[in-house]
């Protein structure tokens, strides 16, 4: 189980990297002009501490889901991906809109684009990890 665990993170943590580029480098890029006061300039982002946090979050992720969550279907990771998607998506879209002079358009795009990242990855984990078999649970336990 752990090496299903280490492949759905590695899966996971590149579906959220292309996913974020393509997200707010592509789609979000105008929006991200029009209001370049609140954001450092590119020059001055530190890209390797956006990974690495992104890397962090996808292991918890991938680990919650393996140890927490049960039964270990599909169905079930994507419900789970479901949930903490919006749970995630209010906090980064509408929590920020709360004291951020940003748009509503921005805000609901950050809604959107949160949930479909973690309902994704609710599909990785549900696809990826399966339930230990008995006795291999005392060797691969994580906690």
């Amino acid at each position: 189980m752990i090496k299903q665990i280490i492949w759905a993170i590695i899966a996971v943590f590149v579906s959220w990297s292309i996913l974020d580029f393509l997200i707010h480098g592509v789609l979000l890029k105008s929006s991200y002009q029009t209001t370049a006061h609140l954001w450092r300039p590119e020059d001055e982002m530190n890209m390797p501490l956006m990974s690495v946090v992104t890397l962090i979050f996808s292991g918890c992720f991938v680990v919650i889901y393996s140890v927490m969550i049960h039964p270990k279907s599909i169905a079930t990771g994507i419900k789970f991906g479901l949930l903490l998607g919006i749970a995630s998506g209010v906090s980064m879209g509408f929590g920020s809109y709360c004291y951020m002079p940003i748009s509503f358009d921005l805000a609901l795009s950050w809604f959107i684009a949160t949930l479909v990242e973690i309902t994704l990855a609710g599909l990785i984990v549900g696809l990826m990890v399966k339930p230990a078999v008995a006795n291999d649970m005392e060797n691969t336990s994580l906690l």
